[in-house]
């Protein structure tokens, strides 16, 4: 690739990320940014896990909480898109893997049609 990846902002990174440019941990990417996880829960699970986030803020730092249903962070990274802008996603259900995927918006759309919202941590 030739590219510091250090130099590059958030928004040259997640799109390359969905470009397939990049598809490794993003650890040292956009230097002087914050970098965080992705949780994505159903909307009736977000109330207790906001909760213990906020009872539990070194180990679970908040940067942003998504409003239920929608796949931005707003203010964090405007433009964003939750299902395509990471590298890999784990997916778990019932407390199990499901499968490590590199978009999820077909399962993100599918669950929303069928299940109720996903809030986004």
């Amino acid at each position: 690739m030739g590219t510091d990846l250090s130099r590059l902002t958030p928004v040259e990174v997640r799109t390359m990320i969905r470009k397939g440019l990049i598809d490794t941990p993003t650890s040292g990417l956009c230097a002087g940014y914050a970098q965080g996880n992705l949780v994505m829960l159903p909307q009736e699970l977000a109330w207790d896990f906001l909760l213990f986030c906020q009872r539990n803020p070194k180990s679970c730092p908040l940067l942003e909480v998504s409003d239920a249903g929608s796949r931005t962070f707003a203010f964090t990274a405007p433009g964003s898109d939750i299902t395509t802008d990471l590298p890999k996603y784990r997916v778990y259900q019932d407390g199990n893997c499901t499968g490590e995927y590199t978009a999820v918006t077909e399962i993100f759309e599918e669950y929303q049609l069928h299940k109720g919202k996903l809030v986004s941590f």
